[in-house]
């Protein structure tokens, strides 16, 4: 298992699925200095949900899996504030946090990426609504290549989103069988879907 060490920590109320593109608004000066040196190194730092606290000073408690986040583009607009694109790459579990800086760095595990797994019958009407979603309203959000195939691209799409609870998406997240993953989001959906009607 691949292993990163003193991974710095950007902690948000937002979960970042893998292959998920996000725009970030950064001023707080430690991720100001976290993100120029991310540009600099060309490395990724860490998108994990909080899971207590805060999003801007104080302390924050992350949850225990989050994603690697790699820069794509910057734009400084405004004095002081940094816009960001990044994009999502692997999972992984926290093993250690060191809070010793004004930053919050981590020792973290990687998980492998998600085998691809072909879309069962039963599920093909998700991918067909993602399909919908990228051709009429979203497409600048969902990076190409499209694998409407694939169980795990269409489950992690769906749960890139879904206007659903903050805990509801991290458990999506920390899911590591696709099948059982959209099978929750069935659910969900399903659930939208009641809530709409009455």
């Amino acid at each position: 298992m691949a292993r990163l060490e003193r991974l710095p920590l950007f902690l948000l109320n937002t979960v970042l699925f893998p292959e998920q593109r996000l725009p970030l608004r950064v001023f707080e000066a430690r991720y100001m200095d976290m993100v120029t040196d991310s540009l600099k190194t060309e490395q990724p730092f860490g998108i994990v949900q909080i899971r207590s606290g805060s999003e801007v000073g104080g302390v924050a408690e992350p949850e225990d899996v989050g994603t690697l986040a790699h820069i794509e583009g910057w734009e400084m607009t405004e004095p002081g504030v940094l816009h960001i694109l990044v994009r999502a790459g692997r999972r992984f579990a926290i093993d250690r946090v060191d809070r010793h800086s004004k930053l919050v760095l981590a020792d973290v595990n990687l998980w492998d990426d998600e085998a691809a797994v072909t879309i069962p019958e039963e599920h093909a009407q998700m991918a067909d609504f993602i399909r919908r979603i990228i051709q009429e309203f979203d497409a600048h959000r969902i990076a190409e290549p499209y694998r409407f195939e694939d169980a795990s691209w269409v489950g992690m799409r769906l749960a890139q989103l879904l206007p659903v609870e903050p805990a509801l998406k991290q458990r999506w997240l920390e899911l590591r069988d696709p099948l059982v993953r959209l099978g929750s989001i069935h659910e969900a959906l399903s659930e939208l879907a009641r809530n709409d009607d009455t």
